[in-house]
C-alpha cells in the first residue's frame, strides 16, 4: 500500500491482542498476501467495537468486464493539473494488460477501475482479515479502510496503481473472477509516507499487497501477478530496481521471489517484534529499462505474450 494514504495504516503482518476471537483457520504457510504496506494498525482497531454496522459492500465471487471511461475523463482528474509526462503515462496505465495462459484456465492483468473497486475493497479486506487471524466481525470495518485507502491511491495515478486480476477457469461455468491485486509505487510521488521496515528507497518502485484469492492459490496467478507489476514497471519508469517486502514466516511466496530474482537486502531487526508485528525481509531486483511507454508497445507486448 503519497501522503494522502498515511494516516491510515492496516498491517497484515502486525498480531492482534490474545482477546480477538480466531475464526480463520490457518493452512501451512500463510495466506498469500505478500510485500504490505500498513495503513491500519490494531490498535486503531481496537477502537472500535466487534460488531461494526458499516453497510457491506458488494461480492467479490465474480464480475464482468465492460466498457469504461477514460482515466482522463473520471472526476478527479480535474482536482489537479497533469503534465504532458503524466498525461502519456496515464495513457500507458489505460492501455496496460498483461494475458497469460495457466494450464487451470486464463488470466488478465490490468489497471483497477472505479467500477471494480468495491469487489477489490472485498478480496483485500477478507485477505487481510485471514492474515491477521481477525474475527470475521472486523470484515466491515476492513471494508471501510481499505476503500479509503484504495481511493486515496487512485488519486495519486499515474504514480501510483492498483492491479488486478481476472481469472476463467478451463471449461468452467463462473465465467470471469477476480482473482488476485497487486499495488505499485511508481516514484517518490507514489510512495507511502509510512512504509513498513527494513525502509526501501521512496523514489524506487515498490511492489506490496499481492493478494490472490484463496480457492484459486497455488496456480501461478501470483507469480504472474508479479511479472506483470515488472512489465509495467519497466514500461512506466527507467529505474533499474524495484523493492518490495516479504514476512519472515512466508516461506512461499519468499520462495517465488528467490526465484524471480530477487535478493535480501536487509532483514528487520528482532526487536520489531516489541511493535507487534512480524519480521520482514526487504527485497530488490534490477529491472530491464525501457522507456517507452506507448500503446503500440503495450500491444505488442500482450501478443507475444499469448503466442
Amino acid at each position: 500500500m503519497a501522503a494522502a494514504a498515511a494516516t491510515l495504516k492496516l498491517s497484515p503482518y502486525s498480531d492482534l491482542q490474545p482477546q480477538c476471537q480466531r475464526e480463520f483457520k490457518p493452512t501451512k504457510g500463510q495466506p498469500f498476501i505478500s510485500s504490505p504496506a500498513p495503513f491500519l494498525s490494531p490498535r486503531k482497531l481496537r477502537r472500535y467495537s466487534y460488531k461494526c454496522c458499516l453497510p457491506p459492500s458488494s461480492s467479490t465471487s465474480s464480475i464482468t468486464p465492460k466498457q469504461y471511461l477514460s482515466f482522463l475523463d473520471e472526476s478527479f482528474r480535474g482536482s489537479r493539473v497533469l503534465t504532458n509526462e503524466e498525461l502519456e503515462k496515464l495513457k500507458a496505465l489505460e492501455s496496460f494488460v498483461y494475458p497469460q495462459q495457466l494450464e487451470s484456465g486464463s488470466l488478465w492483468v490490468r489497471v483497477m477501475r472505479t467500477e471494480e473497486m468495491d469487489v477489490t475493497v472485498g478480496l483485500w479486506a477478507l485477505s487481510f482479515a485471514e492474515s491477521m487471524f481477525m474475527s470475521l466481525q472486523y470484515e466491515a470495518l476492513l471494508r471501510f479502510f481499505v476503500k479509503q485507502y484504495l481511493m486515496e491511491r487512485r488519486d495519486l495515478m499515474p504514480h501510483a496503481v492498483t492491479l488486478v486480476g481476472f481469472y476463467r477457469e478451463e471449461g468452467g461455468k463462473r465465467g470471469e473472477e477476480l482473482a488476485g491485486t497487486v499495488e505499485i509505487c511508481f516514484d517518490k510521488r507514489g510512495a507511502n509516507a509510512s512504509p513498513p521496515t527494513p525502509t526501501a528507497p521512496k523514489n524506487s518502485p515498490y511492489i506490496c499487497n499481492m493478494t490472490v484469492k484463496k480457492e484459486l492459490r497455488r496456480r501461478g496467478i501470483g507469480c504472474h501477478l508479479l511479472k506483470a507489476s515488472e512489465e509495467l514497471i519497466s514500461r512506466m519508469t527507467s529505474s533499474k530496481e524495484v523493492y518490495l517486502h516479504c514476512r519472515m514466516i512466508d516461506e512461499a511466496p519468499f520462495n517465488m521471489y528467490i526465484k524471480a530474482g530477487y535478493n535480501v537486502i536487509q532483514t528487520d531487526s528482532i526487536f520489531i517484534l516489541l511493535t507487534l508485528q512480524r519480521r520482514k525481509h526487504l527485497m530488490c531486483k534490477k529491472l530491464p529499462v525501457s522507456s517507452s511507454f506507448s500503446e503500440s508497445d503495450m500491444s505488442e507486448s500482450g501478443e507475444e505474450l499469448l503466442s
